[in-house]
């Protein structure tokens, strides 16, 4: 995945209904730009540099993959949205929303439309105050100095009042804290990896991953299916057994749940499509005697992806024993867990498709999956 960037984002409005200018806007960051981790808490202080009415001021921290000037044209496109009409005059005047690019971690940038870290921002206590309440700590690459540390320093003399009002962060919609445990399942290059990864970050998750990289006998597996078919089922089921059995009884007091990017289960899938039936008979013996004692997730979430897209997802990510996987085979596959999931009576089932979905690249696709998740 792209390395995502650390964002403080400063929000201003004077003019119209401020509280919904701001919340409108969060929401839009929410939805184009990337993850919300923090919000402050809204001031009111009096119009800056100009007479008008009070200003309602809140800053937030964001986490998004973009670059900084992606960022800024989104946060335009936003302000436009919300009814901003920028002048090129040099005065300041009322605005429906003002969007501002304070830090971007340690980056310092320079050009004709943009200057990171924000060149006036130490200077005005309407921004300082509320970035302070999310983020003390956080030093201003070019004066060296943390957040606290320019709010003592804070020449600005204006009274800010704090707004009893408290804006909302759309992610906390998506509450997954109600489960234990989630497992994330599909076919072979369905992206179930991505999203467990994905999700594990943005909603403070235990990971848990397959560790099928690890197994001597896929590649050879893949080379002679049916040399090498029941030593490789057979490791993977001793495999994941001893792993989710080990990562399930380590309690973590610092995250929220549990999420897997795969459910022991598949090993039955699996190997129902690639033993003979008398290995697959002495198999799922073998299986049950094993499955009994491992906990079952709350949420089985199934991401279905057509066998054309499987496919290019197979290409792109370009493991070499992979690539001369069948359609017949990713569509038995499918078939068998599709057979599987429509039995289950254990545990809540999400079946999701997503072949016309890139929740990688494409932060609303994301949002859908989760949508759909939580439904």
């Amino acid at each position: 995945m792209t390395k995502s960037t650390i964002f403080h984002i400063a929000l201003g409005s004077n003019k119209g209904d401020k509280f919904k200018n701001l919340q409108h806007a969060i929401d839009a960051i929410h939805i184009k730009i990337g993850h919300i981790i923090r919000i402050s808490k809204i001031y009111k202080s009096p119009a800056f540099g100009f007479e008008g009415e009070d200003f309602f001021n809140a800053c937030l921290v964001l986490e998004s993959h973009l670059r900084p000037e992606a960022v800024l044209r989104e946060l335009l496109v936003i302000e436009t949205a919300l009814g901003r009409l920028r002048t090129h005059k040099n005065t300041y005047e009322a605005r429906t929303i003002d969007l501002d690019i304070i830090f971007a971690e340690a980056q310092i940038v320079d050009s004709k439309t943009l200057q990171i870290p924000h060149p006036e921002m130490y200077k005005r206590r309407f921004v300082v105050q509320p970035l302070n309440d999310i983020a003390p700590n956080v030093e201003h690459p070019k004066l060296n100095r943390k957040v606290s540390v320019l709010l003592d320093e804070c020449e600005d003399e204006s009274v800010l009042e704090p707004v009893k009002i408290w804006l909302k962060n759309p992610i906390k919609k998506y509450n997954f804290s109600t489960y234990n445990y989630i497992a994330i399942e599909g076919n072979i290059g369905a992206g179930k990896t991505s999203l467990a990864t994905k999700m594990s970050h943005d909603f403070n998750a235990k990971l848990i991953l397959e560790r099928f990289a690890d197994n001597p006998f896929l590649p050879k597996f893949y080379e002679d299916a049916q040399r090498y078919a029941f030593t490789l089922e057979m490791s993977f089921l001793a495999d994941r057994y001893q792993q989710i059995s080990e990562d399930l009884s380590q309690l973590d007091l610092f995250k929220d749940f549990i999420i897997s990017d795969y459910d022991v289960f598949k090993s039955l899938i699996f190997s129902k499509v690639t033993l003979a039936e008398d290995e697959f008979k002495l198999y799922r013996k073998l299986f049950y005697l094993m499955y009994k004692d491992i906990a079952k997730p709350e949420l089985y979430v199934y991401l279905y992806q057509n066998t054309e897209r499987l496919q290019q997802n197979i290409k792109n990510r370009g493991r070499e024993y992979e690539q001369n996987i069948e359609n017949e085979y990713l569509e038995k596959i499918n078939t068998g867990y599709l057979e599987f999931l429509k039995t289950q009576t254990d545990f809540n089932v999400k079946i999701i498709d997503i072949s016309d979905k890139d929740f990688v690249k494409n932060r609303i696709d994301y949002l859908s999956i989760l949508d759909a998740i939580c439904e």
